[in-house]
């Protein structure tokens, strides 16, 4: 029985309560995650464990026990190992993402997806599909940057031996030594809040608060840039539709409809979006957006959209871009900088406070 579990702090909806985020109850086979108080919460004892929403999750707020992505990419790489089967080393191949299998496909000589259990998965009906497209997206990018790797799809459906299962059998008994006694109690502790057949809810904790506000760059996208330079530099940057890729975009910014609120930059949980210390300006950096949609979220007046078309020049040499230029000027009654945007020279704050005043006084 797996192990899942929420970073609510990662999580993008408890940066703002108008995130539409719900990529992980949708690709849930079980159908266990829901969005409760607006964070997700679902029972871990009806958890099957196949990582779906580990991989779909922008920010890598999920995660499972006894599957670590991260560590399981290295290894892998590391190996003379080509196959990924969920009979063998992945809880289901959906579970890593499209990031995870494009760094695997630039830096091994071959790699096959077995998808031969498919047919007789209980859960394939919602993760094959996934399964597919993310294949499908790898390969496009493989093709996009000139690679001549691809991702495979082959219905080898490997079956586990007996030699193996025993071996794994040994090293289990032979690693149940005095050190590992404290590990071996904190596991069943686990097991036993794992196997509690009760919803768990989650809500965002006084010690979450500060951990909110720090902007981090997900592992994947640290593997894949990593990948990246790594692999020649194709003789032509291609640019594609942008809706070939699900994990970054680019992005426009309507200069007559932005009301220079900050929202989307101070929300942007990997500093995609930033700006000056004056905030003079909106910049936007292709390769560190995870495509999670909350600056579009946030952004009352709808200012902010996603763009028709990608550069491919970003995988290789990442620019960052100015969005949007605002003018600064000194407020006449409070002497505050403030996005000037025409007639009288005087902040919103100082504005609202003088129509406030105004009401007050009857004029």
């Amino acid at each position: 029985m797996a192990g899942l579990r929420l970073d609510s702090s990662k999580c993008v909806r408890a940066l703002a309560k108008f995130s539409e985020c719900n990529k992980c109850e949708v690709i849930c086979p079980v159908e266990i995650i829901s969005m409760d108080n607006n964070l997700p919460s679902f029972n871990m004892s009806q958890c099957v464990g196949c990582g779906g929403c580990v991989s779909v999750c922008p920010t890598e707020a999920f995660s499972l026990d006894d599957f670590n992505q991260t560590n399981f990419f290295f290894d892998f790489v590391s190996s003379s190992e080509t196959l990924l089967s969920c009979k063998k080393n992945v809880p289901c191949i959906a579970a890593l993402s499209v990031e995870h299998l494009t760094s695997l496909a630039i830096l091994k000589e071959e790699v096959i997806c077995d998808i031969g259990h498919c047919q007789t998965c209980e859960i394939a009906s919602t993760l094959k599909p996934q399964i597919d497209a993310n294949i499908e997206e790898v390969n496009f990018i493989l093709e996009a940057i000139e690679s001549n790797k691809e991702i495979k799809a082959e219905e080898i459906s490997f079956v586990c031996t007996e030699t193996e299962v025993n071996n794994d059998r040994r090293g289990f008994f032979k690693n149940l030594s005095v050190e590992n006694v404290a590990k071996a109690k904190g596991n069943f502790e686990r097991q036993v809040e794992v196997e509690a057949d009760e919803e768990l809810r989650h809500e965002i904790l006084s010690e979450d608060i500060s951990r909110l506000k720090e902007k981090g760059i997900p592992d994947k996208r640290k593997i894949l840039f990593t990948a990246l330079k790594r692999t020649p530099k194709p003789s032509v940057f291609h640019v594609i539709d942008a809706n070939e890729l699900t994990f970054t975009s680019m992005k426009k910014i309507d200069e007559e409809s932005c009301t220079a609120c900050q929202m989307c930059y101070r929300i942007c949980p990997t500093a995609a979006l930033t700006s000056d210390k004056r905030n003079s300006k909106i910049d936007f950096d292709p390769f560190l957006c995870v495509k999670c949609h909350l600056c579009h979220d946030v952004c009352e007046p709808d200012s902010i959209t996603l763009g028709e078309t990608f550069d491919m020049k970003q995988f290789f040499e990442p620019e960052v871009k100015q969005l949007i230029k605002y003018t600064i000027r000194r407020c006449h009654e409070c002497d505050t900088h403030f996005t000037y945007r025409g007639g009288e020279v005087i902040c919103q704050r100082c504005k609202l406070e003088e129509e406030e005043a105004k009401e007050l006084w009857g004029i």
